[in-house]
């Protein structure tokens, strides 16, 4: 039996696993990579070299790391069985929609610059009608339940305490007369979190695969995050400036709607304007309205004394464009939750385009940043920041709250694997970044003294033997791949530019305006490869 690792070994995105044999191949996840261009590329390469082969999927969450290639999966092939929690399915159902649409218009975007400089046009990854028909793959488990994925391949989902309808996957698969349990902690939550319950504990297994996202760092209390988060907001609403919090549409907004309500409710800050600025975030929210059953008691609580944990009277969802334009031009003193988390796509952009150059606004990070993204150079102290073509000074003050991370900190990875009773245990550490993983196996290997191993992107490790081979995905190196497209453009420009330069001096005005487009949209597509870079 092997297990191959399509993606999150060593990256935090991209998480996609295929355990298989002779018999079989079943998958668990299939994300989509963001973050550094040469990372995201791999969104369109040859991944998976027969998805047709693959039998079935079992889906953790549905964060877009985990759940963001599912349509390009069916579109390749893939015809067996999606299983998921019900909430989970309900988020698909909106999110890959949404990942879609983005994926439709970025491309309509690159495609009006390839035209004019006369490239090879593209397409996008899956459209918003491939989302839609993906749904159909999707079939629902309960936690505790135990399926019968195939002959010989039994899975059990428990409980992450990560999103609303996260799972950690329990597979049992039988080779040859003998079971092997492998454990996958899909990203595990906090212990003690607002809405959702605490991770179950598992206490049996005789493989792991562990996220590490944090797995060499340490989480500040929520208390301490709930009392510096009031700060910020009480600093900025009495120098008037906005408060805009990048957050992920699905569990990040519905836990910050959560504690600003206490605050509220408490009367620690004023009755400040808060303006959830997401489509997908407000069609999320209303998702967790109607999912009370998966609420922690607390939460459940609230609910049944009348006191909603989601709503408050000063509360306002812009869901069209206009409405959210208008926040920019009418709005002043409030805060404004908008998505993406990363700041890489949506309409957090417009807003830290509109707010990142004024000293009296506040951008509040309340999540993980990857690599390359916007979010992760506001963390990193830039000093600008480039946004639709254009450099924006950041002279607004950046705040970073690790309290209300969805990801269980290093203590508390190793707090959830101390339950597991096996002193044999082989262990992989996935869905971190480089560092944080090779520290974090690092510390299993002190704490238990187990078999810990760090796998490579495309790894493929017999599970009898642990010999490994990397798995061919038809890629060529991506920075050559990155450097042969600014040659490409550099020589388009330097046409372009000759072409320019005679039609002056013919005095060709028409053509003199065209190429003055097309050198236009050379120079930009030149600044936005750079700046990726």
């Amino acid at each position: 039996m092997e297990i191959e690792f399509v993606g999150g070994a060593r990256t935090v995105t991209g998480s996609s696993y295929i355990v298989k044999n002779d018999d079989f191949q079943i998958m668990i996840d299939c994300g989509m990579f963001q973050g550094r261009s040469d990372i995201k590329e791999r969104n369109w390469l040859n991944l998976i070299y027969a998805p047709a082969r693959i039998e079935n999927l079992l889906l953790t969450h549905a964060h877009i790391d985990h759940s963001g290639l599912i349509p390009r999966l069916i579109k390749e092939g893939f015809n067996g069985s999606i299983y998921a929690t019900q909430p989970t399915i309900d988020l698909c159902g909106i999110m890959l929609p949404d990942s879609a649409h983005i994926q439709e218009m970025d491309t309509e975007w690159i495609n009006r610059k390839n035209k004019r400089l006369q490239r090879e046009l593209i397409e996008p990854i899956y459209t918003v009608q491939d989302a839609e028909n993906s749904m159909d793959k999707f079939r629902p488990v309960k936690y505790g339940q135990i399926v019968n994925i195939r002959p010989g391949v039994e899975a059990r989902f428990r409980d992450a305490g990560h999103i609303l309808g996260s799972a950690i996957i329990e597979l049992w698969v039988e080779e040859k007369g003998k079971k092997t349990k492998i454990v996958f902690s899909g990203d595990l939550g906090q212990k003690d979190r607002v809405i959702i319950n605490d991770p179950e504990i598992i206490e049996d297994a005789d493989i792991l695969l562990i996220e590490s996202t944090y797995g060499n760092r340490l989480h500040k209390k929520r208390e301490d995050t709930l009392e510096e988060f009031k700060d910020i907001i009480l600093n900025s609403y009495n120098q008037r400036g906005n408060i805009i919090i990048p957050a992920f549409a699905v569990e990040r907004t519905q836990e910050i709607i959560y504690s600003l309500a206490k605050l509220f409710r408490e009367k620690q800050i004023p009755e400040i304007p808060v303006y959830i600025d997401s489509p997908l975030a407000i069609s999320a929210t209303e998702i967790f309205k109607g999912s009370q059953e998966f609420f922690d008691e607390e939460s459940r609580e609230l609910y049944l004394s009348g006191s909603s944990p989601l709503e408050f009277k000063n509360l306002f969802f812009t869901r069209t464009t206009e409405e959210s334009k208008r926040l920019n031009t009418e709005v002043s003193g409030a805060i404004i939750i908008s998505a993406s988390g990363m700041c890489t796509a949506g309409r957090i952009k417009y807003h830290l385009l509109h707010n990142l150059y004024k000293p009296e606004s506040s951008v509040i990070i309340v999540g993980y940043q990857a690599e390359g993204t916007t979010g992760r150079k506001l963390v990193d102290g830039a000093k600008k920041v480039r946004l639709y073509g254009e450099d924006v000074l950041v002279n607004a003050k950046v705040h970073t709250l690790g309290g209300f991370s969805a990801h269980a900190d290093r203590d508390g990875l190793i707090e959830w694997m101390g339950h597991i009773k096996n002193n044999k245990l082989r262990v992989f550490v996935i869905h971190g970044e480089e560092e944080a993983s090779q520290s974090f196996a690092e510390t299993i290997r002190s704490k238990f003294g187990y078999d810990v191993y760090v796998p490579n992107w495309g790894e493929v490790v017999d599970l009898l033997t642990m010999r490994s081979r990397i798995a061919f995905y038809g890629v060529t190196d991506s920075y050559t791949a990155v450097d042969r497209e600014l040659e490409a453009l550099t020589e388009s420009l330097k046409s372009l530019t000759e072409q320019y330069k005679r039609a002056r001096k013919e005095n060709r005005l028409k053509d003199v305006k065209r190429l003055q487009v097309d050198i236009n949209d050379a120079r930009e597509m030149l600044a936005l490869i750079i700046e990726e870079l």
